[in-house]
């Protein structure tokens, strides 16, 4: 049987042994260092923030091929021995002065060959969340984008915006992860107006204070808000019970509201079963 092995002519005649692969046989594993030397590897940071009633995504220009003028997310390489988390935050800190983020979670990683035309680069995206207290100092080549109406975009990044303004809806749901994104005090009007902009479709104040009040997500102050023009008593300032990542109820999901019936038709309540039976929600 041969054993996969074949000759081959050495420039001075004799012959020597060539190793073909085989592939019923697994290689030895492959130490980190190599695994590193296989292709490039680049940390993105999806950062959002809630301004003026919108959900919007820190973008920078850039200036070089390829995609000159394009922008792009916040990135830069993984280096040996760093940590994915770790070198993320630095970068943020060193490219756009970001220091101050409320939460920063791991998104998703891009391993497309295709996905940057200069050679394949692995990348690891992160969701970054900045609070309503944090203005930082961007560069020139630094803006504030809202999401729903994105520059053009370099390499995949347009997608991994809209993974992680997905993530944000999805998690807004079944968490507390709005404090990240409020005042460290709030009303549960300006609350509303929060989830709102990261959901993307109208949200009822008093349904959103039963909601988070019950599951424990938001809690009352002693303190008012400062009394408007209009008069009547100043509404109450809320916070939230915890001030880090805490699963509310993993099965809970914001809906959109039911949209009007029809023109000569019924609507059926929102939540109703077969039958026209109402399912406890």
């Amino acid at each position: 049987m041969r054993s996969g092995i074949s000759s081959r002519a050495d420039s001075d005649g004799m012959r020597s042994a060539t190793a073909r692969p085989d592939p019923g046989r697994v290689g030895p594993a492959l130490r980190s260092d190599q695994l590193e030397s296989q292709f490039p590897h680049e940390v993105l940071a999806v950062v959002f923030r809630v301004r003026r009633g919108r959900l919007e995504v820190l973008l920078w220009q850039r200036a070089a091929r390829p995609f000159q003028a394009r922008w792009s997310l916040p990135c830069g390489p993984l280096r040996a021995g760093e940590r994915l988390g770790t070198s993320v935050v630095a970068h943020l800190a060193a490219k756009v002065d970001l220091t101050s983020i409320e939460h920063l979670e791991q998104l998703e990683t891009r391993s497309d060959p295709d996905r940057d035309p200069r050679g394949r680069v692995l990348a690891t995206a992160y969701l970054a969340l900045v609070g309503t207290g944090a203005e930082p100092q961007v560069p020139a080549d630094t803006a504030w984008h809202p999401v729903g109406a994105l520059p053009p975009m370099a390499f995949d990044h347009a997608s991994i915006v809209n993974s992680a303004r997905e993530r944000l809806r999805a998690k807004l749901s079944y968490t507390n992860i709005g404090f990240a994104l409020a005042p460290k005090t709030f009303t549960i009007s300006a609350l509303r107006d929060v989830y709102a902009a990261c959901l993307g479709h109208p949200v009822s104040a008093s349904n959103l204070r039963r909601v988070l009040t019950r599951r424990g997500v938001i809690e009352p102050t002693p303190e008012m808000a400062r009394p408007t023009a209009s008069g009547g008593r100043p509404p109450t300032l809320y916070r939230f019970a915890a001030t880090s990542l805490v699963v509310t109820n993993p099965f809970a999901a914001f809906r959109p509201p039911a949209p009007p019936p029809s023109e000569g038709g019924a609507l059926q309540p929102l939540g109703a079963g077969k039958g026209g039976r109402h399912q406890k929600a």
